[in-house]
Order: structure tokens, then sequence, then C-alpha cells
């Protein structure tokens, strides 16, 4: 096995790391990334193994522990819906799925008509930066009323998401450490008095419901119950964000026409896009025992990186895969996860780019670059640090 090094803060690999991810995959299908001292995997196959592999999860081995200034954001991580196994993960999943079955996603999509058209009538005349203005609104607000939280809330929890996120990032410093503890207490703080309000003043909405299944018995503690609030909020805008961000940049950067937006052709758009320039590209997994994949030996406690990214641009299931073709028949992409850790929110995410590309490009067909886009330094994460527009 091959030892590459990469630093994730390279400003060309942050800008481009599919190149790469090519050349590594090239060289086989696992290789150990010197600067985060574990193997990864590179190509579709592996990746898709892994992902459903149940020799490997997501939960440690040992607790998680940490040094006493993180005990706020490492209260929440412990008890977080992600990083959970079974029986646990299976039982907080299930109560978080009662708020995604296909009816409840349906009945959103209407509000999240009216609150496309709603921001984009909201534009500054002249030039808008869309991942401000249009693709972080269109997700916080959305969880925001599915969860029952005051929409008037969405910055101050934008902040919270933004510092607690910053946690996974390369390169993160006490700083970043700091910060994400003041955010994960503030943020536990605000949802303990909300829960609260909810008990006496119960809503039409998931934190309520999962109030009544922590009243039930042993199904959620109070600790659970607040990590799984800060999840949804958490993942349930920030990959959509940049997952609509990435979107509207390559439908701009290669010309893609509106007729590539149509109810006829908007599923296969929206994979293609997926596919082309994921929100997430890094998802990790401990061996749970000792297992051999494409000729490699873990041991039990081994970390493994799943690059989503490169699974995503691997020739032996997409031709010409730096191409972005939104002809392209649909193949199952790894945007989204897989196996028992496939995104809870996945339908909502598409929900979401199936109404908000088409209203966008409809309402603004003169749609143009004010500047090329330039991404944040922000891996595992891959999105825009602005999108710089001109509407008309």
């Amino acid at each position: 096995m091959k030892t590459l090094n990469q630093s994730p803060t390279d400003p060309d690999f942050v800008q481009n790391p599919y190149r790469f991810y090519a050349r590594a995959r090239a060289a086989g299908p696992l290789h150990l990334w010197a600067e985060y001292g574990m193997v990864a995997a590179f190509d579709h196959a592996s990746v898709a193994a892994l992902l459903r592999d149940r020799r490997f999860g997501r939960e440690p081995l040992t607790p998680i522990t940490g040094p006493d200034h993180l005990a706020p954001w490492l209260m929440v991580e412990r008890h977080s819906l992600l990083e959970a196994e079974p029986p646990r993960h299976t039982r907080l999943r299930a109560l978080v799925m009662r708020a995604f079955t296909s009816r409840a996603i349906a009945d959103l999509a209407p509000g999240i008509e009216a609150l496309c058209h709603r921001l984009i009538d909201d534009f500054p005349a002249g030039e808008v930066d869309l991942l401000s203005a249009y693709c972080t609104q269109v997700p916080v607000i959305t969880i925001c009323r599915l969860l029952g939280v005051p929409e008037t809330m969405a910055p101050q929890l934008l902040d919270w998401s933004h510092a607690m996120v910053a946690m996974y990032q390369a390169g993160r410093s006490r700083i970043t450490e700091e910060a994400a503890a003041r955010a994960s207490a503030d943020f536990s703080a605000f949802l303990r008095g909300y829960i609260d309000s909810r008990r006496r003043a119960p809503g039409d909405d998931l934190i309520t419901q999962l109030i009544a299944a922590e009243e039930q018995g042993d199904r959620l503690s109070p600790d659970e119950l607040i990590a799984t609030c800060i999840l949804l909020l958490n993942a349930g805008h920030e990959a959509t964000v940049h997952a609509l961000g990435n979107g509207i940049r390559t439908l701009l950067d290669t010309g893609t026409g509106p007729e590539w937006l149509t109810p006829a052709r908007i599923d296969t758009t929206i994979e293609e896009l997926l596919r082309f320039d994921p929100p997430l590209h890094m998802f990790t997994r401990y061996a749970y025992t000792e297992a051999e994949i494409a000729g490699h030996s873990f041991r039990r406690g081994d970390q493994v990186a799943l690059l989503l990214g490169a699974a995503n641009r691997d020739p032996a299931l997409w031709p010409d895969p730096d191409r972005f073709d939104p002809a392209r028949p649909i193949q199952t992409n790894t945007s989204f996860g897989g196996g028992l850790h496939f995104c809870v929110g996945a339908p909502l995410a598409r929900l979401e780019m199936r109404l908000a590309l088409p209203i966008l490009f409809d309402r603004c067909p003169h749609l143009r670059l004010a500047e090329p886009p330039a991404f944040s330094n922000s891996y595992h994460f891959h999105g825009l640090g602005a999108l710089r527009v001109h509407p008309a």
C-alpha cells in the first residue's frame, strides 16, 4: 500500500481535490493518507462496500474523551445519532424517521416553493450572494419549520452550527475548539428551554414528537433529545446549502440550460449534480474486528476514511467522470453515504433541490456569475465561500 502526502488545506487541493483523487485511484483503491494517519478508500467499489460492511461503524470502541474545554461539544457528540451504532442507532433513527416519511416530506413542498419565491423577491438590486441569500436560507428555514423552531432563530442557529461543524474540518485550532464548545453549550441551553416550552404547549412538529417519545419511558433520554435536535438542525442544512451552491455553480459554469430543470429531466440532473460535486467528501469508520478490504488487513480499532467525492468520479462506474452530463443515466452515487448511516434527510435535500433550482432559473433567466466562485478551506466539506451573481 502506498503512502500519499496531500495537505487537505493546500489551496490547489481545496479548489480542486479531484486531481488528487484521480492520481490516487489510478494507483490502487486504498492508500495511507499521511496527513490523516489513516487508510483512505478512493474507488467506488471499496467505498460502497465499507459503507455497508457491518464490521465497520461510526461509534468509537472507547468512549469519546477530550480536554475539559471541549466538554459541551463532546456531550453532544456522545449522544448523536451520527456517532451511534445498533441498538442505540436503531432506536434513535426510528424516532427521527417519523418526520421523514414520504408524506411528511411531500407536505413541505408548498411551503418550500413559497419560501423560494419570497427569497428571490427579496434579492437586492444588482449583485447578490446566492449562497447567503438563497442556498442557505432554503434549507435552514425548512428544517426550522420541520422541527418547530421559530424561523427568527435561523441566523443564530447558523452561527452555532458553523462553529460546531468546524470541528470536523482540517486544521482545527484551540480557537476552533473553544468556539465549538461555546456554541454547543448555548445551543443546548436554548433547546432545553425550548423543549420545556414545547412540553407545556405541544405543536405539530418533530420536537413535540420526540418529547412524547421521551415521556413514554426509556426510549429517549434528555441528552439524546437535545443531541438529536442539534444534529438535525446542523446536518439538515449544512449539506444542502452546498449541494445547492455547488449545483448552481456547475449549471452556470457548464452553460446547462433550463430544459434540464424541467419535471421530466430534473431528477437525472440532480443526481448528476450530486455525483459531480458533492458537499461532503469524507466519512470515517472504525473497524470493529479484523477485516480484509481490497487486499488490506484492518485491525480492530483502525480508522478508515471513505472518500465520497473520489468514489463519485470513479471511471469504472461513470465513463468520462470529470464531465458534467445531466443526461447521464442514474447510477447510485455515495453523496448521501450508504448502509446503516444513509442520510436520513436525503429525501428532503433532493426535494429542496428539485424545487429551488427550477424556481431560481425560471425567475432569473439571465442569471450569470459576477465573479469566479472559490471553494472555502473547509475540507472534508466541499462548498463555496460565496456565490456572487447578477440575477438579471
